[in-house]
């Protein structure tokens, strides 16, 4: 009986604990629900966003929450070295979708290979993030530009 309740306590904290962090937990889900809009003129209030969640064209809807940052005007989104499903499936169909606040913006994903742009986007990381990407290499990372479709 002990056991059963302190491993149903483990449980509960765990699962509370995951609930908590679950803003900054990069889980997938399916299509998003919000309110379709047109992609604003300026991406600056979405930028001071902590948490996206990005939608990709896989062979189902995927989303997932992703951090962003700015550069000049557009909005970055980063794997860093892992070839998530996300970065794959931008890789098969470079359309997204991509949720702030209530609204839902359709958008176009293209890789940024070139290593004077990974540079500002790595200064526009660390001014939001407090640190450097931990992978700086160009070639190595996934680094999307989101623009207007």
């Amino acid at each position: 009986m002990f056991t059963f309740i302190v491993k149903a306590s483990l449980s509960g904290y765990l699962l509370l604990g995951l609930m908590a962090c679950g803003d900054h937990l990069p889980l997938s889900g399916g299509a998003l629900t919000g309110e379709p809009a047109a992609a604003p003129i300026s991406w600056v209030d979405v930028a001071t966003d902590d948490i996206i969640q990005l939608e990709t064209q896989g062979e189902a809807p995927y989303s997932v929450n992703l951090w962003t940052v700015l550069v000049d005007d557009d909005l970055h989104v980063f794997a860093g070295d892992t070839y998530a499903n996300w970065v794959e499936h931008i890789q098969g169909n470079a359309l997204v979708r991509l949720q702030s606040e209530r609204f839902v913006y359709a958008l176009k994903a293209e890789r940024v290979t070139d290593p004077g742009q990974f540079e500002q986007f790595a200064q526009a990381w660390e001014s939001k993030y407090g640190n450097r990407p931990r992978n700086e290499s160009v070639q190595e990372t996934y680094l999307f530009r989101l623009t207007k479709r």
